[in-house]
């Protein structure tokens, strides 16, 4: 038996076809091929009607509908986290989601994944008087990222302080992206 769920350029299915005719091969079970079908339109393969072959359609990401909605899934992805920080399903990022309050201002922090980060973050807030109301943090690999939510404005002093922490990557201040702009 033969099987590719690979690529279709690699398999000559006419050869295929000529070799499960004559039983060289017992049987076949393809899902990609060499010129991909089109939506919607006509399929051919000289593999079609042969005994013993199977023909799947390729569940994959190069179909036009597959384009459109990663490229919708990706657009949504990215608002959310110029919005409100939100990480979930990022390649590169922890997986970190805090639900947005109305009141409180935002505030991300990427950096090295270290002992004491925490405590670092949290002291330079609370030597400004600054109350954490909500607070989320995940690592992955050699990178934390921590969500925010806190009870005053983040102006550019917090952020500059925030940023000289050492092993700090990135501090941003999330929610000041329009989000409505983009719908």
């Amino acid at each position: 038996c033969f099987l590719n769920l690979s690529r279709g350029f690699v398999v000559d299915h006419a050869a295929l076809a000529a070799h499960l005719r004559d039983g060289r091969v017992a049987g076949a079970a393809i899902d990609v091929f060499p010129q991909e079908p089109e939506t919607q339109g006509a399929f051919s393969s000289p593999l079609q009607n042969l005994p013993n072959v199977i023909l799947t359609p390729h569940i994959g990401g190069s179909t036009e509908e597959a384009q459109q909605n990663i490229g919708q899934f990706v657009s949504v992805r990215l608002v959310d986290y110029l919005a409100s920080g939100n990480s979930m399903l990022s390649v590169n990022l922890p997986h970190c989601q805090l639900e947005r309050s109305p009141e409180s201002q935002r505030l991300t922090h990427v950096h090295q994944n270290v002992p004491g980060m925490l405590f670092a973050l949290n002291r330079v807030l609370a030597k400004r008087g600054i109350n954490i109301e909500r607070q989320v943090l995940d690592t992955r690999g050699d990178v934390g990222y921590a969500i925010y939510d806190i009870n005053q404005g983040c102006d550019a002093a917090l952020i500059r302080e925030l940023e000289q922490i050492p092993h700090t990557i990135r501090v941003r201040a999330a929610g000041s992206f329009d989000a409505n702009r983009c719908a």
